[in-house]
């Protein structure tokens, strides 16, 4: 007789994914039958019927409970020895109907739409804002006005002050302009809403200078980050002190502070350039220079560098307050 060979046994589903490298959700997935959308969800079996809801729902319609929130209604019925179903229920029939909104006329505010601005080079978009310095005392405040150059980070003008004023920021606006020889129809100003942001002083000010103002969406700190980051930088420093002790110490303070921040503030949105070097258009050598740097260091040990070749980080060449969303998608696309 011929020897019956035996069946192999079978593998285990585990087993055999590890084998072949595959997960075991994998499999199961593969397994399951194709389905056209989500899984069907199963209906409770303590839901309501459709006459129960129909019966929530006249209740909920009637005269008197037409302008009572459900909570009311419910706690109404209760009073006078009825149940139909709990407060949550009659909130999520109303929601079904889409009828679980605010009954009261309120009024709506405008929508502002967020500005999206452009800078491809110096003196293209400005930034400006007023921080609080604290003073020697509770409650005292001294006021620091300064304005930013959105693509090379560059702080084109500041003041210190014992006050918010809008005379003060059209002095220290004009100055800077001035300063950095801004032709007219070339440069845009954003800022927040604040008083002195939004003066008609301010305003017609830039109007002479040819300069376009912008201002952020009310109550929206993202619209104007690039102050708000220049402000941190200031207040995160190790030698930025808890209070000043006057004007005069504050001014010195800061006056040894923007030089710094300027001329040797390696930014990392800059590629770690200073602000100086991109505005003034100096990065470009800067970053030719890194480059022989870093290329004498991979051909001497090039089994440091794993992946490929060193490269100094690239130059910015386009910078946006609140990009496109198309731009923002297709961004993350090529990542």
């Amino acid at each position: 007789m011929a020897a019956v060979q035996a069946r192999p046994a079978p593998l285990r589903v585990r087993a055999a994914c590890v084998a072949l490298g595959v997960a075991p959700a994998t499999y199961y997935r593969h397994q399951r039958p194709v389905l056209l959308g989500p899984w069907p969800r199963r209906r409770p079996g303590r839901a309501l019927t459709a006459s129960e809801q129909q019966t929530v729902l006249t209740v909920l319609h009637a005269p008197r409970f037409l302008d009572l929130a459900p909570a009311q209604v419910y706690a109404t019925l209760l009073d006078e020895g009825t149940y139909h179903c709990a407060e949550r229920t009659m909130y999520r029939v109303l929601a079904a109907q889409r009828e679980s909104r605010e009954r009261r006329a309120q009024r709506r505010g405008p929508v502002y739409a967020a500005p999206e601005l452009l800078a491809t080079g110096p003196n293209q978009l400005w930034s400006w804002d007023i921080t609080k310095l604290k003073g020697p005392a509770k409650w005292t405040y001294y006021y620091l006005y300064v304005v930013l150059d959105v693509f090379s980070r560059y702080v084109v003008g500041w003041m210190a002050a014992p006050r918010e004023s809008a005379a003060l920021a059209e002095r220290l606006i004009a100055t800077s302009c001035a300063r950095q020889a801004i032709p007219r129809d070339q440069l845009t100003l954003h800022a927040d809403r604040g008083s002195s942001m939004t003066s008609k002083p301010v305003a017609l000010l830039l109007a002479d200078l040819g300069v376009t103002k912008t201002h952020s969406r009310p109550s929206v700190s993202n619209d104007n980050p690039y102050s708000e980051a220049q402000f941190k930088t200031l207040k995160y420093r190790p030698d930025f002190p808890d209070r000043f002790g006057s004007l005069e110490h504050a001014r010195a303070h800061l006056a040894d502070f923007f030089p710094w921040y300027n001329a040797e503030h390696r930014h990392v949105g800059l590629g770690l350039h200073t602000p100086h070097d991109v505005h003034y258009g100096l990065a470009a050598a800067r970053r030719i220079e890194r480059a022989a740097v870093l290329t004498a260091a991979y051909a001497a040990r090039p089994d440091r560098f794993v992946r490929h070749p060193p490269r100094p980080a690239a130059l910015p060449t386009a910078v946006w307050i609140n990009p496109p969303k198309l731009l923002v998608a297709s961004e993350d696309v090529r990542q």
